[in-house]
C-alpha cells in the first residue's frame, strides 16, 4: 500500500508541477471550451488522456516501444498548440461540425505523446521494481486526480467569467486559447529539433 501511495503522489506531482507546466497548459486547453454543464465530456477526455498517457508508460516500462526524447519534447508543446487551436472550432461552431469522436482521438494520441515524454524517468524509477502494475496503477490514479483538479479549476474560472462577468462564451474560449498559445510558443521554440 505504501508503494501505491508513493506512485499516487508521484502522479500528482508530475501533473501539478508548476516548473513543468506542459500538463497544466494541455489540460487547460482541453477544458476551456467546456462548462460545468458539460463536465462529463471533459472528464471523459481527461480519462482518455490518462489511459493513453499510462499506456505509453507501460509500453516503455515493458520495453515494447520507445520514442526519441528530443522529438517527444518538441511534440508535447505541439499537442498543446493544436488543442488550443482546435478550441476555435467551438468559437465558430455554427459553421463547423464539432464531433466528440475527433476530440477523443486527438486526446488519446496526445496522451500517448505526453506519456512517452515522461517514460524515460519513469522507466528508471521502475528499474528495481518487480511488480510494475501497482506503480502504473498508482501513477495513473495520481494523474487522474490531479487532472480532475485542474479541470475543476478551469471550469470554475469559466463559471466566473461567463456567469458573473457575463463574457460571451466564444470570446472567453478565444481569449483563453490565445493566452495558452502565447505561453506555448516559447516551449515550441526551446524544444524545436535542430
Amino acid at each position: 500500500m505504501q508503494e501505491f501511495l508513493f506512485y499516487i503522489k508521484l502522479g500528482l506531482s508530475h501533473v501539478l508541477d508548476f516548473g513543468a507546466y506542459d500538463h497544466i497548459l494541455f489540460l487547460s486547453a482541453l477544458a476551456v471550451p467546456f462548462t460545468f454543464k458539460s463536465w462529463k465530456k471533459v472528464l471523459v477526455l481527461a480519462t482518455i488522456f490518462t489511459i493513453a498517457h499510462c499506456t505509453s508508460l507501460a509500453l516503455s516500462v515493458y520495453e515494447v516501444a520507445t520514442a526519441d526524447v528530443g522529438l517527444i519534447e518538441f511534440l508535447i508543446p505541439v499537442t498543446i498548440l493544436l488543442t488550443a487551436l482546435f478550441n476555435f472550432a467551438y468559437v465558430f461552431k455554427e459553421s463547423l461540425d464539432i464531433g466528440l469522436f475527433l476530440h477523443i482521438l486527438a486526446t488519446a494520441f496526445f496522451g500517448l505523446i505526453h506519456g512517452f515524454g515522461f517514460s524515460n524517468y519513469f522507466k528508471m524509477l521502475m528499474a528495481e521494481e518487480e511488480d510494475k502494475i501497482t506503480p502504473l496503477l498508482g501513477f495513473a490514479t495520481g494523474i487522474e486526480l490531479s487532472q480532475v483538479t485542474i479541470i475543476l479549476v478551469v471550469l470554475a474560472i469559466a463559471y466566473v467569467v461567463l456567469g458573473f462577468l457575463k463574457v460571451k462564451r466564444s470570446i472567453y474560449i478565444a481569449v483563453a486559447s490565445i493566452l495558452i498559445i502565447a505561453i506555448t510558443i516559447p516551449l515550441l521554440i526551446a524544444t524545436f529539433p535542430i
